[in-house]
């Protein structure tokens, strides 16, 4: 079960990011959060007051929101303003975080879980393409590795909050929702804000499949090992590189096309494990 809920969370989060980028090239990324997020946060209250359970604590949630802000800040506007080819796989690396943190842990993979974190990771970066040696702007680079860093962070503190009774998974997505709204709410109230009500829609959309695929990734923590359920829900690169190529016409280069391939293969060695 933590395989096919981890898997489901990096599909989810491919389409939102693939949605998060795109609409960030229309509207500032911080509006794009905040608007996002705060959709999250209102489907998310009724939902934790019927079930009316807590976690341990609310420090993971909170600190998780705080990442999360700046990596989603960061992430929408290197997607805005770069390749989502190369964007997404860059961030996707963040995964090395809770990998590293899973086996400093005690956490011992099997030989086919180990072969298969090495070969999706490869398989990420290969799926950025040879833009990154060919002249692309560096401030999204410089975005996309801020991000990377906020989201395995992200996922360290995901994991340490699902921990307690069932309810304490949706009462941290509560806690990051609300940081993150906090924290983007100002920047984006001095961004200007034209055109914010056609997209409506759409926004509510990615923050509710956003929110589903933070919720899939902590279910899937607690009953998988960290170093493997962060590595299958980093591979969402894949959806939105795709997505990019379909919808925007950006051209799959042969590397990426490998890249995809060994993704895919580390999906595999990882469920064989």
């Amino acid at each position: 079960m933590a395989v096919v809920l981890a898997l489901l969370s990096s599909a989810l989060w491919g389409w939102s990011d693939f949605l998060g980028g795109t609409l960030a090239r229309r509207t500032p990324a911080a509006v794009v959060v905040a608007v996002s997020q705060g959709a999250a946060l209102l489907a998310l209250l009724p939902l934790v007051a019927a079930l009316g359970a807590a976690p341990p604590s609310w420090a993971p949630g909170l600190l998780a929101g705080l990442a999360g802000a700046l990596g989603l800040a960061a992430f929408y506007a290197a997607l805005a303003g770069g390749t989502m080819g190369v964007v997404a796989p860059l961030a996707a690396t963040g995964a090395v975080v809770p990998v590293v943190v899973g086996l400093v842990r005690g956490e011992h993979p099997g030989a086919l879980q180990a072969a298969g974190i090495v070969l999706a990771l490869v398989g990420v970066v290969l799926a950025s393409g040879p833009e990154l040696s060919g002249g692309a702007p560096l401030r999204p680079l410089l975005l996309a590795a801020c991000a990377a860093g906020c989201f395995g962070t992200v996922m360290v503190l995901l994991d340490r909050g699902s921990e307690g009774p069932a309810g304490a998974v949706l009462v941290t997505m509560l806690a990051l929702r609300i940081t993150e709204v906090g924290a983007v709410l100002p920047v984006a109230l001095r961004r200007r804000t034209g055109g914010v009500r056609a997209l409506l829609p759409l926004l509510v959309l990615l923050g509710l499949v956003d929110v589903g695929a933070n919720t899939c990734f902590a279910y899937a923590t607690r009953s998988g090992l960290l170093s493997v359920v962060a590595v299958l829900g980093s591979l969402y690169p894949v959806v939105t590189v795709l997505l990019a190529r379909q919808v925007h016409g950006e051209r799959l280069a042969r590397v990426q096309g490998l890249g995809v391939l060994a993704t895919l293969g580390g999906v595999v060695l990882l469920s064989a494990g």
